[in-house]
């Protein structure tokens, strides 16, 4: 096949063949040894050296396709291997509790009304398991292979396969039960092989061999921010090489400018390009064409979702790519299920603790003059103010000598307050404080839709007054109980923005699972009395 000659001015090889008469070309003068020979100008040795480089990339293209290829595999394998071992464990820890009453004739009886035998069947189920795992993305990269929504959707699915023909055999409410016990059962088994497994490949394999190598394209301030992110800051996903900068020049830790990106990716021979930022339409294109041609993987982190915390959703519309951009936050469906959730819990610990609390009310009547309850007014979902209601902890003067005792906050920031010995504390409410007893009697603000089981703790409004616009964020949602300030501490976290950032990563990632997994984390952070004055 006939090679077209490259673009702009070409070395004579031989000057016999060259027309003599032909000026120079002043872009690139050339120099005729004595054996005839010509030399290279400046342009035709730049020219050749990004020539030797681009091939040179091509060339590796394959080695890297194979790499990423091989990493797959071995991650497909490895799961695969994994999940089999871990059923067949969860198989023989059934079979050694129900059919060998290895931890008693009760449990045994239990086990054998909830799982049968014949319904953890061996090649059955493995087979319905990995339907299920394949189907549910359980084996693609990144954290959606140990993604318990995920791992549990799979283990639904694959318990559902089996037991669809004894529906019609056993009758519902049998095969219900069956049917949850075993998906449960299922679930965390996976879940806590997922885990075991990430740590054993951490201890036995190291990050360089795992990680791919990554290079970054873009601003060089937002690099290295897009670098400091959870996805980049620990080797264990990508081994960051450095970054390509878009400015110029480029900055002093830069590997390069972007026009040089082609030598840099030639150098440093990652294997996936992630780009940052903005970049123009041909800056952009010249990073797809290098780094597609290179083989390497290319990723991109838009300015937009770094900075401003959004959550960037493909749209076709005629045929053309849209993202859509959209702040992670509890709105329509969500809500309401938050909302039945409280309600449905509220009212049944309100029921389960009213001995409990009336016992606490006349202990708290019996040691201190004042009332029972403890009424104040706070700030909620929206701005709005509502009443929260307490078991009194305090004397009655307390909240007129709150100012004089501000220096002895261990925040130093006006908007919190809480101090170690707080002298206005009577003896029972120092107690009931540690053991955040006091608390109880917000059911019935739940009850009221004033607040949630979980969620931010309600400011008062004269700490509301001191916040910044970016502070608002946490009346999103309304208020809690309990929170992800509680179960990470509370008092001994005494930075006001950790506080914000907890709420905030709070709402942008609610689930029903984030608020059980809070509220079964509150009961240790009670118990223990971590951070409780």
């Amino acid at each position: 096949m006939p090679h077209s000659r490259p673009a702009g001015p070409q070395p004579d090889v031989d000057s016999s063949s060259s027309d003599r008469s032909a000026k120079p070309s002043a872009a690139a003068p050339r120099r005729v040894t004595p054996a005839g020979r010509t030399r290279w100008g400046a342009d035709e040795r730049r020219q050749d050296g990004t020539t030797r480089v681009r091939f040179g990339l091509q060339q590796r293209a394959p080695h890297n396709f194979r790499r990423h290829v091989v990493r797959a595999a071995r991650r497909v394998v490895v799961l695969l291997v994994a999940d089999l071992a871990g059923f067949w464990v969860m198989r023989a820890l059934v079979r050694g509790v129900r059919d060998h009453a290895a931890l008693g004739s009760t449990l045994a009886g239990l086990v054998t009304a909830l799982a049968p035998r014949g319904i953890l069947n061996g090649w059955q189920f493995a087979a319905a398991l990995l339907v299920g795992l394949v189907a549910l993305g359980n084996y693609g990269q990144g954290d959606e292979r140990k993604s318990p929504r995920r791992l549990f959707a799979a283990s639904a699915l694959a318990t559902a396969l089996p037991l669809w023909m004894t529906l019609w055999t056993s009758g519902f409410e049998i095969v219900a039960t069956q049917y949850v016990f075993t998906t449960v059962m299922v679930w965390l088994g996976l879940v806590v092989e997922r885990r075991i497994l990430d740590r054993v490949a951490g201890l036995l394999i190291p990050a360089e061999r795992r990680a791919p190598r990554t290079l970054f394209v873009g601003p060089g301030s937002i690099c290295r921010e897009v670098m400091e992110t959870p996805a980049f800051a620990t080797p264990a996903s990508y081994r960051r090489v450095g970054f390509v900068d878009t400015s110029t020049p480029p900055a002093p830790d830069a590997l390069g400018h972007i026009r040089d990106v082609a030598e840099v990716l030639h150098s440093t021979r990652p294997e996936t390009v992630v780009v940052c930022g903005h970049l123009s339409e041909h800056q952009f294109q010249d990073i797809v064409d290098v780094t597609l041609a290179a083989g390497c993987q290319l990723l991109s982190v838009p300015r937009a979702t770094v900075s401003a915390g959004v959550q960037p959703t493909m749209i076709w519309t005629r045929g053309q790519a849209l993202i859509e951009l959209t702040r992670p936050s509890l709105k329509g469906r969500d809500l309401a299920l938050k909302r039945v959730v409280d309600l449905l819990f509220g009212v049944i610990g309100a029921v389960l603790v009213l001995p409990l609390g009336a016992v606490i009310a006349a202990v708290v009547k019996l040691d201190s003059a004042g009332p029972v309850f403890f009424v104040q007014e706070r700030v909620g979902q929206g701005g709005r103010r509502f009443r929260i209601v307490k078991f009194r902890t305090m004397v009655l003067d307390a909240e007129s000598r709150r100012a004089a005792l501000m220096r002895d906050s261990v925040y130093g920031d006006g908007r919190l307050f809480k101090i170690p010995a707080d002298p206005r504390m009577t003896r029972v409410g120092k107690w009931l404080r540690q053991t955040s007893l006091d608390e109880l009697p917000q059911l019935w603000n739940v009850i009221r839709g004033d607040m949630s089981l979980v969620g931010p703790r309600p400011p008062l409004p004269s700490e509301v007054a001191l916040y910044e616009a970016h502070h608002y964020a946490r009346f999103d949602v309304k208020p809690g109980i309990t929170g992800p300030w509680q179960v990470n501490g509370r008092s001994r976290v005494i930075d006001f923005e950790e506080v914000v950032r907890l709420d905030r990563q709070y709402i942008e990632q609610w689930s029903l699972w984030l608020d059980l997994a809070i509220m079964l984390r509150t009961v240790p952070a009670v118990l223990f009395r971590a951070g409780a004055y």
